[in-house]
């Protein structure tokens, strides 16, 4: 671990619109990212053209947002950078139909680097190959766009044909206001195996099964499902807001010191060694490709284990618990219609 914060981090100042100005690009999917980026990259003054298949649920809205439509193919064909904004899942199918409509000197850009890390897309070798992923859901992207404030993002160039590809991103990442946040550069490798290994360990994985494993704990010793559900879930999102806002010390000086001092002093207890060398493990079966692998065999197969383990979550007492205490209380009639529209959005798992 070094003192030094060696990692470059680009503002609006580094970047230049010129080039991206005189480009067209393609958006392909309208979902969580895709229909952030194709209405910002439109306000931002750039030819946008949105590709989904002609029997696709999002034309109508796209083109109610005032963009231009038309199939993968075409919108590719038109286009000098091609955004792959649809999911993991179904890139590799989308790429096989677009791959033909690539001229050389045009560029492959991407929000996640699975695909071409894990070799499911290989690029030709006479387009630039890039990375623009901002840290957050689409809906944050466009929502802070719109209140002229930035959104976080990452920048990486896997193959550089043009010689620009670096300058190019760069301008895609300030067009979609992710250089009013800044935006940190990385490498293909190390923001996908850092992404999934966070979202296994951690992010989804890690503390979904510390909140249930809190809970079971608490309803087993005889408490109350209410009480377990608000100690263990509720008030999960009230100290990770606090970690979000200043870091694990301003989590620290906000909560009470009995809450300090007991968890200084057990939580190590509970996520031990022995979680750290799960954690090793599972960062393993990231960087030696078993996950991806086991997770294209899951798709090819049609989901099988995913869906039975979605259906097991469902159907945990968590779940039917917090639904009935979420509808006592005043917030949970409190969502506007156009967060409700953006969380649709956002929830979206499968967009052309």
């Amino acid at each position: 671990m070094t003192d030094e914060f060696t990692t470059t981090v680009y503002y609006d100042d580094d970047a230049d619109s010129s080039y991206i100005d005189d480009k067209t690009v393609a958006v392909l999917g309208y979902g969580s990212q895709g229909h952030a980026h194709a209405q910002n990259l439109a306000e931002s003054g750039v030819d946008v053209v949105v590709g989904l298949r002609e029997d696709s649920s999002s034309r109508a809205a796209a083109q109610d947002d005032g963009l231009d439509v038309a199939t993968p193919r075409e919108a590719a064909a038109r286009a000098d950078i091609v955004s792959m904004l649809v999911p993991d899942t179904v890139q590799p199918a989308v790429y096989a139909d677009i791959e033909p409509a690539l001229e050389p000197g045009d560029t492959l850009q991407f929000a996640h680097g699975f695909n071409v890390h894990y070799n499911q897309i290989r690029p030709p070798e006479d387009v630039d190959v890039t990375m623009v992923a901002p840290k957050s859901p689409g809906h944050l992207v466009r929502r802070n766009y719109e209140q002229n404030q930035g959104t976080p993002g990452l920048l990486a160039v896997y193959q550089n044909a043009t010689g620009e590809a670096s300058q190019e991103a760069l301008a895609y990442a300030k067009a979609i206001g992710c250089t009013r946040a800044g935006v940190v550069e990385t490498t293909f490798r190390e923001e996908t195996e850092t992404d999934l290994f966070g979202e296994q360990a951690v992010l989804c994985g890690g503390i979904a099964s510390l909140i249930k494993q809190g809970y079971e704990t608490l309803v087993d010793a005889g408490y109350s499902p209410e009480m377990a559900y608000f100690e263990c879930m509720n008030e999960m999102k009230l100290i990770v807001d606090l970690m979000y806002e200043g870091g694990l010390a301003a989590m620290w000086d906000s909560v009470s010191d009995t809450a300090e001092f007991g968890g200084l002093t057990r939580g190590d207890r509970v996520v031990d060694d022995h979680a750290r060398e799960n954690m090793e493990a599972v960062l393993e079966e990231v960087q030696d490709g078993t996950f991806a692998r086991e997770w294209i065999v899951e798709n090819q197969a049609n989901r099988p284990n995913y869906e039975q383990l979605r259906q097991a979550e469902a159907d945990h007492d968590i779940e039917a618990v917090g639904e009935e205490l979420r509808q006592l209380f005043a917030w949970a009639d409190g969502e506007t219609e156009d967060e409700s529209t953006d969380d649709e959005r956002t929830r979206q798992r499968a967009d052309d």
